[in-house]
Order: C-alpha cells, then sequence, then structure tokens
C-alpha cells in the first residue's frame, strides 16, 4: 500500500507541510498564524480535488503537530478507503492541464482557445485543436513526466 509523504512547503511563511500520497497532494498540516493564543497552534485539511467533492473533504485543529498529523490519518483512511483510481487519475489529469497550459504562455504560445480558428501549434511542434487539446496533453505531457 502507499503511504502518505510530507513535504515542507518553503512557500509559505509559516511551517506548513504538504501531504502526498503516492503522487497525489491529498491535504496539508500547517501553524496556525494570528491567533489568539489560547487556540490551537495546527490546521489540518484531508482531501484534494478533482476526485474528491468538497462536501468529502476534512478538516480540523490541535495544538500540536503530531496530534494534527494523528487526526489527518484517521481522516485520510477513511478518506481514501472511499476513493478509486479514477479518482486519483483525475486530479493528475488536472496537474497535467494545468501544468501545460504555463509551459505554453511561458513559451508564448496562444492557447487553441485563444486564436479565432481554435487551432494552435503546442510548444511540442504539434498542432493541435480546442477538441484535441486534452487529448494530446494527457498523450504527449501526462503529469509527472518532467
Amino acid at each position: 500500500m502507499t503511504e502518505l509523504r510530507r513535504r515542507r512547503d518553503d512557500t509559505r511563511p509559516e511551517e506548513c507541510w504538504l501531504i502526498y500520497y503516492g503522487d497525489v497532494l491529498v491535504g496539508t498540516i500547517a501553524a496556525r498564524t494570528g491567533g489568539p493564543r489560547d487556540e490551537a497552534k495546527w490546521d489540518w485539511k484531508c482531501g484534494f480535488y478533482p476526485g474528491t467533492e468538497p462536501g468529502d473533504h476534512r478538516s480540523g485543529s490541535a495544538d500540536t503537530f503530531q496530534v494534527a498529523r494523528t487526526a489527518f490519518e484517521a481522516a485520510w483512511e477513511i478518506l481514501r478507503d472511499s476513493r478509486t483510481e479514477a479518482d486519483f487519475q483525475a486530479w493528475r489529469n488536472e496537474q497535467a492541464i494545468t501544468t501545460w497550459k504555463y509551459a505554453m504562455w511561458e513559451a508564448g504560445a496562444k492557447l487553441p482557445t485563444q486564436t479565432t480558428s481554435g487551432v494552435s501549434g503546442c510548444f511540442c511542434g504539434v498542432t493541435i485543436d480546442i477538441a484535441g487539446t486534452d487529448r494530446h496533453v494527457l498523450a504527449a505531457h501526462p503529469f509527472g513526466a518532467d
């Protein structure tokens, strides 16, 4: 079975850990900032989208990182058991399309939706149209292939 992995999010000023299940970001555990001193010091959030509907997400707070971690893991076990491989793949597909879109803009290329003809050239050299964009991205530029 795939285990959870934590990776520090260095883009945030407060201590924040990104929680991964394989290659899918499934939640966070982060230090709270700016609240009253007598409130919980850590927040956790469990869920991912697409792949999990917003009502299925779980969250909470805790006084210590270890308590937040234990609560997250308990929530994750319940959520994980209700997910299918298709749910995880939906998240990967969305990541691939988003990454590709930013790569297109960085290369100075227009998306097919940004042209009057609905046709554009991918940064990899392939001609694509609106209807075939997702198919091209998922085949030629899948998530994690970079």
